[in-house]
């Protein structure tokens, strides 16, 4: 594949880097959607379309280094790219792992397209879905580590990394342990 005069521009050797590089060469006090775009066309110039980082990440990236977020704009974008990424595997139903309640739901969908795909053999959907439940869990345990991130959305976040991990290491139980552990006494004193 030949180069473009874009992946020439950038000197950073790894995702991370290149994200902080054209950040400080956008030269912006806030970041949002525009911002996230640029970054996320030139990861794709620069390592392809397989290097896809999500809006989050990136934003989560660049708050580390100092940049004040939109945090609306940021929020919403990272929902409607998580809907694009899996959209060829499932309709357009929306999925948010933003809350608790939001999340099971979504778990809910994620079993349930699972159980479709896995009775139709369809290999590639599966495989898109559990893409997706990893990228999200990765995101949602940057959120749970993230120090300008209010405690009870860390917490959250916390809990739902659980839940997708129950979900990707065996999702036949995971409706039966996500009712057991609504109603544990950690949870319910963690979030009442």
């Amino acid at each position: 594949m030949k180069p473009n005069k874009l992946s020439l521009k950038w000197k950073s050797g790894t995702r991370q880097d290149l994200i902080i590089e054209v950040w400080e060469d956008l030269d912006c006090e806030s970041v949002g959607v525009h911002e996230l775009e640029q970054i996320q066309e030139a990861l794709r110039e620069k390592f392809g379309e397989g290097a896809q980082e999500s809006p989050a990440s990136i934003a989560r990236t660049v708050a580390n280094e100092g940049a004040v977020l939109r945090h609306p704009e940021v929020f919403d974008y990272d929902t409607q790219w998580r809907e694009r990424l899996i959209s060829g595997a499932v309709s357009a139903e929306s999925l948010s792992f933003f809350n608790l309640s939001e999340a099971s739901e979504s778990i809910d969908k994620l079993e349930s397209w699972r159980k479709e795909f896995a009775g139709a053999g369809n290999q590639g959907e599966l495989r898109r879905l559990k893409e997706f439940a990893l990228k999200t869990k990765q995101d949602l345990q940057l959120i749970a580590r993230s120090r300008i991130v209010d405690t009870n959305r860390r917490l959250e976040a916390r809990e739902i990394v659980q839940w997708l991990t129950i979900w990707m290491l065996d999702p036949v139980i995971v409706e039966d342990w996500l009712s057991l552990r609504k109603r544990s006494a950690e949870f319910v004193e963690k979030f009442p």
